[in-house]
């Protein structure tokens, strides 16, 4: 065995944050496009602030292979590469990016608020480029159009799940370090 194991309470903890964002992809409600409003970033961003860089990037990992083999755990229980080829399969690969970017952000136990609250906003971000590139490219949308699909409806939904995220975080990360 290796000198660097995974601590089974990571292993634990990534299996259970890939749960959450299938149980967050599948609250949903679908708009026109094809790009639904589903609780599945919450889950992400608090992968991130919760496990770190490495765990909260790896339960994301998860959750992406978890659909690529077949199990329903994107958006209104879809599942297989024909989802992550898909419209929205750019967002879903996107939640593997800003988990690492959030869990980046986080990396020590006194992370200030404005580096947590940078770090959501730009895990968002980078979610929304690359999934809005995506999308554009699937859909041959122009970039007006995408975002105007894609963006804008979910900023203020977004902008409550980062607060509730912060909120949470600041809760249950201590919580978290004291079961150590």
């Amino acid at each position: 065995m290796s000198s660097r194991t995974i601590p089974t309470r990571h292993l634990i903890l990534c299996g259970l944050f890939a749960t959450l964002t299938a149980v967050g992809s599948w609250i949903s409600i679908p708009l026109p496009g094809g790009v639904p409003i589903n609780l599945a970033l919450l889950f992400v961003y608090l992968s991130g602030s919760l496990l770190g860089f490495a765990a909260g990037t790896m339960s994301q990992i998860v959750y992406v292979l978890l659909g690529l083999v077949g199990l329903p755990v994107f958006h209104n229980f879809t599942a297989g590469p024909g989802i992550l080829a898909g419209p929205t399969g750019g967002y879903i690969i996107g939640y593997i990016l800003a988990a690492a970017i959030v869990g980046f952000a986080h990396s020590s136990s006194r992370t200030s608020a404005p580096k947590s609250l940078a770090g959501f906003i730009i895990g968002l971000g980078v979610c929304y480029t690359v999934g809005t590139l995506w999308f554009m490219h699937v859909t041959n949308t122009p970039a007006l159009a995408a975002l105007t699909m894609c963006v804008f409806p979910f900023l203020p939904g977004d902008a409550v799940k980062i607060i509730a995220a912060f909120l949470l975080t600041k809760k249950i990360r201590p919580l978290l370090e004291r079961t150590h």
